[in-house]
């Protein structure tokens, strides 16, 4: 294992449209073009594969409102997927960072608010112990620590659908880079689930 390797993984998880979109040009907000792709085997056992080994959530600020306000009423909900609910419950019970410059205190359990760049509070969570870095879906979050060369694994889910338009997560101007493939697996609806790590 190499120096930059070694200590705890930064790993980056988004899910992408087929053009490469993460979001909907008309309503970033709106996440429904990913929900009939959510809800399949092979996105379900991605996220699982991601957060087991992970000890710490890295957030922004809006998709903290939006993990933390959703999650947490998943666990001992009828019908739940049992991924679903380990889900919920890893990221009730975790240690959380979230990123903003206008949360004065954290309205949820176990959660740290951090108003500092990005790349900043990656490397000083690696000097601590701990399991893997994760963060979820936040696109602020990912695209500063790509530019400044802090992921160490990339998960993708790549849904088959054009969004046609919207913020891309791979903008010019990232640092030339190469990655190794190291899990695929193509699920129903034609939903690819693929892991980069850095090659070093």
């Amino acid at each position: 294992m190499t120096e930059q390797t070694a200590g705890r993984r930064v790993v980056a998880n988004m899910s992408l449209s087929l053009d490469g979109r993460y979001a909907a040009p008309d309503n970033p907000q709106d996440m429904r073009w990913v929900m009939p792709y959510a809800h399949t085997d092979v996105a379900r056992d991605h996220l699982a594969g991601l957060w087991a080994p992970a000890t710490t959530a890295l957030l922004g600020r809006v998709n903290a409102e939006g993990f933390l306000g959703f999650w947490p009423t998943v666990i001992g909900m009828e019908g739940a997927d049992p991924r679903d609910e380990g889900f919920a419950k890893w990221l009730v019970d975790t240690e959380k960072v979230v990123l903003s410059s206008t949360l004065a205190d954290a309205p949820w359990e176990r959660t740290t608010i951090v108003d500092k760049p990005t790349a900043e509070v990656v490397t000083d969570l690696k000097a601590t112990e701990g399991g893997d870095i994760l963060v979820l879906s936040s696109a602020s979050v990912i695209k500063a620590l790509l530019a400044a060369g802090k992921v160490d694994r990339l998960a993708l889910t790549v849904f088959p659908v054009f969004l046609g338009g919207g913020p891309r997560l791979f903008e010019d101007g990232l640092p030339a880079d190469q990655w190794e493939l190291v899990s695929q697996r193509a699920g129903e609806h034609g939903t690819l689930a693929l892991v980069y790590d850095r090659a070093h």
